[in-house]
C-alpha cells in the first residue's frame, strides 16, 4: 500500500550557528561565508593563480575521529593551501586544528566570514 505523502513537510533542519546552506554551481555549501570562499576560488582560477581545489578533505586523527579540512587549495605556483572558512570559531575547532597541524605538515589558514 503506497504512502499518502500529500501535504506531508519535509523536516526543517537548523544549523547550530544558523549557517544558511547556500548553491553554488550546482553545489550546495554549508554556509554562505564557504558558497562565497568558493565563488573567489573559481575567479582566482580564472585568473590564472588556482590551478584546481579539493574540498572537506580529511585528517585521520589518533582517537579515531576525522577533521575535516573546508578546502585544499592547488595554486599554480606549486604551493598546496589548507582554509577554513569559519563564521563563529570554537575552542574545539581551534585544538582539532592545532592536533592536525601538529600531525601533518601543514598550515590551516582561517577565513573569517
Amino acid at each position: 500500500m503506497p504512502l499518502d505523502l500529500k501535504g506531508v513537510r519535509p523536516l526543517k533542519i537548523f544549523h547550530k550557528f544558523h549557517a544558511k546552506p547556500t548553491e553554488f554551481r550546482g553545489r550546495v555549501y554549508p554556509s554562505k561565508a564557504q558558497a562565497r570562499y568558493a565563488q573567489e576560488l573559481e575567479l582566482r582560477k580564472r585568473a590564472g593563480e588556482v590551478f584546481f581545489w579539493l574540498e572537506e578533505v580529511p585528517f585521520r586523527l589518533p582517537n579515531g575521529t576525522i577533521h575535516r579540512v573546508d578546502f585544499e587549495v592547488f595554486l599554480t605556483c606549486g604551493v598546496v593551501e589548507f582554509v577554513e572558512v569559519k563564521g563563529y570559531d570554537t575552542v574545539l575547532g581551534k585544538l582539532k586544528r592545532e592536533l592536525v597541524e601538529s600531525l601533518y605538515p601543514i598550515t590551516i589558514t582561517v577565513v573569517r566570514s
